[in-house]
């Protein structure tokens, strides 16, 4: 569904990331593990078209992406939940969802989805009519899930959705992805710092340093790897 051929992407004279190539298959949970400043923010901003591809490819299918818009790259089907969540905290959870679903217009599918949403999360149904920026920051990152989800991507990028919650809010998060992938059909790519936790979901992984590629393989296989285990498992 995706494949990156030697990606470099950066800031200014900054290079962050560096000949980087991955893939992931339809149906597939896969994630990225690294260190902060490893540069797997910059490599999804490069994917959603926010900075440019200074050099490489970026496939969807068998479709070219790089110097694409980010619009047209959302119309595509990628739609990508940010770091740090960016909602837009004027606009009550309902008002944030239909923003979600901006560039539909099937409104039965838009009701449909609503309401799976809102089943995955009975916490925003309650909260329906408050506003975004009063809600703690699990749900805030609940309700950045859940309108990137009314788009009805078929690829969900994934950008530290654990950050600076609780323990059982990051649980109750990683629970909801898996389920969006079996239930919901939805690829997956997911950038965490929160190795652990990702790794247990995914079914393949990939490891940032220093924007290179310094490791990929099966989850399972990651996390029974040494040097996954000393420098990001904290065995």
């Amino acid at each position: 569904m995706l494949k990156l051929q030697n990606v470099q992407a950066g800031y200014g004279n900054i290079l962050a990331i560096k000949d980087v190539s991955l893939e992931v298959e339809r149906g597939e949970i896969v994630t990225l593990i690294g260190a902060n400043g490893s540069g797997k923010s910059t490599l999804l901003m490069a994917i959603s078209g926010i900075i440019p591809c200074r050099k490489g490819r970026i496939l969807f299918g068998d479709r070219e992406m790089q110097g694409l818009e980010p619009d047209r790259i959302v119309k595509m089907g990628i739609c990508q939940v940010p770091e740090g969540r960016h909602i837009f905290p004027e606009l009550s959870v309902r008002e944030n969802l239909d923003m979600g679903a901006f560039l539909r217009t099937d409104k039965n599918g838009i009701k449909e989805d609503m309401d799976y949403v809102y089943s995955l999360f009975p916490i925003l149904a309650e909260r329906r009519n408050q506003d975004g920026g009063t809600l703690s920051g699990g749900e805030q990152q609940m309700l950045a899930l859940s309108r990137a989800l009314m788009a009805r991507p078929v690829l969900l990028l994934l950008d530290e959705p654990s950050m600076g919650l609780a323990p059982l809010v990051i649980k109750q998060i990683f629970e909801i992805i898996k389920k969006i992938n079996s239930e919901y059909k939805t690829t997956v790519f997911l950038v965490e710092q929160n190795a652990h936790q990702a790794l247990h979901i995914a079914d393949r992984g990939y490891v940032l340093e220093n924007g290179r590629i310094a490791l990929s393989g099966s989850a399972a296989g990651l996390l029974e790897n040494p040097e996954v285990q000393k420098a990001y498992l904290g065995i």
